[in-house]
């Protein structure tokens, strides 16, 4: 009940945006932002205690009941949410005042927070399915906030993808359900005993390529670069808060929570379900390697760094399972980071190219300290968060030792050299050569208060990440044990 109430608060602040369409705009931003801050403030006492008996919303019948459970796993992805969200919200009040239709964007943006929560608390695979879809739903209209046709056609394909990954998910949650998953237990609580080995296992892989489809698991990859083209603030909510973790939330559900390790460790599935992320970490990277805008580039290398969470998550090991949930972890503070700064450096100067950014730093020098710092991180330069939980996936496929393990540990390996490549072509161009032409006569250009506080703060967690990763991974791995 008390997640329901706290999903509430930001459900109720998005339509009172609605009817505030006289007020003027502080107004307005300090209902969007204090509405995050409350909600995340709010729900505090059931992450430090996610514990409870299932609240069920609705029933089906047999294990189709839409039913609300917080549980360890659920409170890492939610508490992970309930930080990020109020920076982002505060990011946006001052990235969209310079776009129309603000009103719309931030009580969507808001819906989208209260969906993350029952997703997040979801006791079963039909209910988190059912959020799930509703994800997808509520933030369509984010991705073509702009009207333009550029946003229209990405919206299209995000709803394409989404919708039809889901409909896979849709066939393993009936499976499941079918075979007595009526609720979530680490360990699986799928009962083979009515039906074959060999359809629950293609179930199993249908499952992971449907809700992998948030994490823009080959081959659903194509909808999150093309999603860039939404504001900012949305390719942050999308690429490092709300959408892609649902992805991998939903994947750790399915294997570890329904199916079950033991289950389709071994298996001809297993096999499948690492090499597509294996394989989405190399495509994704070389991707990025090749593209010359900045938010693509950026979100390809999103796609890449999600599958290195799947490789984790496919181990089929707690180990595995660590590793992964701590690159999500991880990998969420420095892109949230990386792309605050992108968007700053296109709203501040209207750049979007790399290589029109050379000499860049000298006129945003705020900026490009955060963007550098996240950016170092995921490059993977010791002792940076990038660097730990990068070690922690590589070492967890070396222990699995088999064949696929291997070739993902080696795609993990050309990963990071291609990481390398992507990055330092950002960075040392804007600190080293000379500023270009088209910014010549700009003088200091680093974003407003709003930004800085945003940007200053969680690059200040990627710098303190490393420092408390030991109590990160004692928690996941009590999680995962």
């Amino acid at each position: 009940m008390r997640l329901m109430i706290c999903a509430l608060v930001p459900a109720l602040a998005a339509l009172a945006l609605v009817f505030l369409k006289g007020a003027k705009r502080p107004v307005r931003m300090t209902v969007a932002v204090g509405a995050a801050a409350v909600t995340s403030l709010m729900l505090i006492p059931s992450l430090a205690h996610p514990s409870g008996e299932a609240v069920t919303l609705f029933s089906l019948g047999g294990s189709f009941a839409c039913a609300l459970k917080l549980d360890r796993a659920g409170a890492l992805y939610l508490g992970l949410a309930a930080f990020l969200w109020p920076f982002a919200t505060l990011y946006a009040v001052e990235y969209m005042a310079h776009e129309e239709k603000e009103r719309n964007f931030f009580s969507w943006y808001l819906i989208a927070y209260a969906v993350v929560i029952l997703l997040a608390a979801s006791a079963n695979l039909f209910t988190l399915y059912v959020f799930y879809e509703l994800l997808t739903l509520v933030t369509v209209p984010l991705v073509w906030h702009k009207r333009d046709k550029r946003s229209i056609r990405a919206a299209r394909m995000y709803l394409l993808y989404l919708v039809g990954g889901a409909a896979l998910g849709f066939m393993a949650m009936v499976t499941a359900g079918v075979c007595g998953a009526d609720s979530f237990v680490l360990g699986g609580a799928v009962s083979a005993g009515k039906m074959s080995v060999n359809f629950l296992l293609a179930m199993a892989v249908l499952g992971f390529i449907g809700f992998g489809a948030k994490s823009a698991v080959f081959p659903m990859s194509r909808w999150l670069p093309r999603a860039s083209v939404a504001p900012t603030p949305v390719t942050a909510l999308l690429h490092a808060v709300a959408v892609v973790n649902a992805g991998i939330f939903s994947v750790l559900r399915l294997i570890y929570y329904t199916f079950g390790a033991d289950f389709l460790r071994g298996t001809w599935a297993q096999v499948v379900m690492t090499l597509l992320a294996t394989i989405t970490v190399v495509y994704g990277a070389l991707r990025a390697v090749r593209e010359p805008r900045l938010k693509q580039r950026m979100a390809w290398s999103t796609v890449s760094n999600l599958s290195y969470m799947l490789i984790g998550l496919s181990m089929m090991s707690s180990a595995g399972m660590t590793a992964g949930l701590v690159h999500m972890v991880y990998h969420s503070l420095m892109k949230i980071v990386i792309f605050g700064g992108a968007g700053a450096m296109l709203v501040m100067t209207g750049l979007e190219n790399v290589h029109d950014m050379h000499g860049l730093a000298r006129r945003m020098p705020f900026t490009y300290v955060t963007f550098t710092i996240a950016s170092l991180s995921l490059t993977g330069i010791p002792p940076m968060i990038g660097f730990i939980s990068k070690y922690f996936l590589i070492t967890s496929a070396l222990d699995t030792a088999t064949a696929w393990s291997l070739a993902s540990a080696v795609a993990l390996v050309v990963s990071e050299l291609l990481s390398a490549i992507y990055d330092f072509s950002v960075i040392i161009p804007a600190w080293c050569l000379p500023l270009d032409k088209k910014m010549e006569s700009a003088g200091k250009c680093d974003p407003g208060p709003c930004m800085k506080i945003s940007l200053g703060v969680l690059s200040a967690c990627v710098l303190a990440g490393s420092a408390f990763v030991q109590p990160l991974v004692r928690l996941i791995s009590s999680i995962a044990a």
